[in-house]
């Protein structure tokens, strides 16, 4: 089960490929953002199949304002192309 802060890879869609921050989840699907194309008031409903989690969690202060957001996924995109 997905949590609040967990980063994943979206699979599907427009946005596939990308990184997004989980900010709710449920058993059926989660809401992401990213702090750009998907700000924090207005995060995106995503089926849970049509995601890939990280195994990165983000802090309260990273979901805190959409560029805090932006910073967190950029350096969590420059982990994991690190650790490929």
């Amino acid at each position: 089960m997905l949590e609040r802060g967990t980063v994943v890879r979206s699979l599907a869609g427009r946005d596939s490929n990308r990184l997004l921050a989980v900010m709710q989840a449920d058993e059926k699907s989660v809401l992401v953002c990213d702090g750009k194309e998907r700000p924090i008031d207005r995060p995106k409903k995503k089926n849970l199949r049509h995601v890939e989690a990280t195994g990165i969690t983000l802090s309260g202060d990273s979901l805190a304002t959409n560029r805090a957001l932006k910073k967190a996924l950029k350096e969590a995109e420059t982990e994991i192309n690190c650790n490929n």
